[in-house]
């Protein structure tokens, strides 16, 4: 073997092992019943606190939060876990915060919570389907379609999340709206 295959071997072997590994998902799903975290970014903001979404105690804390939510639709226990994160400035944190305490009927604090996770990222479609939902419950529709548009700008009509919640807005008002 000669002198240059034997010293990059080693960098070839690592790419290949490195590019066979299982990648970890980190974006949000289209299914409300299963969605993924979502990153967070900070658009150039240096300084900002936030953990990485590839930190496995991260990972791990915040998958357990979101079978508990999605699997076992204890949104009380999901809040708790969430919190014990630490990161609830992140906007993947602080949207499903938003979403349990919808869930638990508790709107003002549903609200809070939506509203830091849009400070946090502006462009977190999740949030803006889920708040959404959150504006269809109160009433609000005008507002309701104010964040259809903006998942459109985002995403684009055929997104999951727009398909969503243009379902919900299709609902006569006052209908009891199901997701």
């Amino acid at each position: 073997m000669s002198k240059f295959s034997s010293k990059f071997l080693p960098l070839a072997l690592l790419s290949a092992t490195l590019a066979a590994a299982p990648v970890i998902s980190a974006y949000a799903s289209s299914d409300d019943q299963n969605p993924k975290p979502a990153p967070t970014t900070h658009k150039g903001k240096k300084g900002k606190k936030s953990s990485s979404i590839d930190s496995p105690k991260f990972l791990a804390g915040y998958h357990a939060a979101y079978a508990t939510i999605y699997s076992r639709h204890d949104y009380a226990d999901a809040i708790d876990q969430l919190k014990a994160l630490g990161h609830d400035d992140r906007a993947d944190v602080a949207n499903l915060l938003g979403y349990s305490y919808r869930k638990l009927g508790d709107y003002k604090l549903a609200q809070v919570w939506y509203e830091r996770a849009l400070k946090a990222d502006p462009d977190h479609v999740r949030t803006w389907q889920y708040y959404g939902l959150w504006q269809l419950e109160q009433g609000n529709r005008e507002q309701a379609e104010y964040h259809l548009r903006k998942i459109a700008e985002l995403a684009g009509k055929d997104s999951p999340d727009y398909r969503s919640l243009a379902a919900a807005l299709e609902q006569p008002p006052g209908t009891a709206l199901v997701y």
